[in-house]
């Protein structure tokens, strides 16, 4: 006697069966995709914001543009939370793209009184050892720059204490002594960009330069 297996029952082919494994990593390839697409979405965003505003030199006169572009290094703060940013990716030379620091915008406004201009502004960070440069450079041949020593706390966070300073030219050098300390945290990390507030509450945002700086 043969009975016949309801339409429900009967065989289908093995491919349109999809193991709960399979269906998880479908779902977690996708969110990734999202998450990768917001994430460009809003690094093109804050890019743009601050494409022409001086390195933030403009923007220290512009309340508006001030608070659209914080706005935006929310977002992107948003986007790499629980994310680790003091690893071996967080070791690179960066190059200042924009920032509220008053005392680097200070030194970018007002170069030219020495008769010369600011040209790159650089984090160049070693975190094997442990070392942190703040530098601005004054092409052709100038250059100021901050020693430190830094210590990961964190996933997020590095404190840092300066050791140094020296005021250099072409054929002479000017140390100056140490002048603090404190804490940054990189609330967004990429292969490109870096976003960046410390403990004053000034907000940095820098790329990856295309050389590495070195004494």
């Amino acid at each position: 006697m043969s009975v016949s297996l309801p339409q429900t029952f009967a065989s289908r082919p093995s491919s349109s069966f999809k193991s709960p494994k399979h269906r998880w990593r479908r779902t977690l390839l996708a969110a990734c995709a999202t998450s990768s697409k917001e994430a460009e979405l809003a690094k093109h965003d804050l890019l743009g914001l601050i494409s022409e505003e001086e390195r933030g030199v403009k923007t220290e006169k512009n309340s508006w543009k001030r608070s659209k572009i914080i706005e935006s290094i929310n977002a992107m703060e948003v986007l790499g939370k629980g994310s680790v940013t003091t690893g071996s990716s967080l070791s690179s030379t960066w190059r200042m793209l924009w920032t509220t620091e008053k005392e680097q915008l200070f030194i970018i406004k007002n170069a030219k009184l020495l008769g010369t201009q600011a040209g790159d502004v650089l984090q160049v960070i070693d975190v094997e050892k442990r070392l942190l440069n703040n530098v601005i450079t004054f092409p052709p041949y100038g250059v100021f720059f901050v020693r430190s020593t830094i210590d990961v706390v964190s996933p997020r966070r590095v404190n840092f204490r300066f050791t140094s300073a020296v005021l250099r030219g072409k054929d002479w050098e000017f140390p100056l002594p140490p002048f603090g300390q404190g804490w940054f945290e990189s609330i967004y990390l990429d292969d490109e960009i870096r976003v960046v507030k410390d403990i004053r509450g000034d907000y940095l945002i820098v790329d990856r330069a295309s050389h590495n700086w070195t004494e």
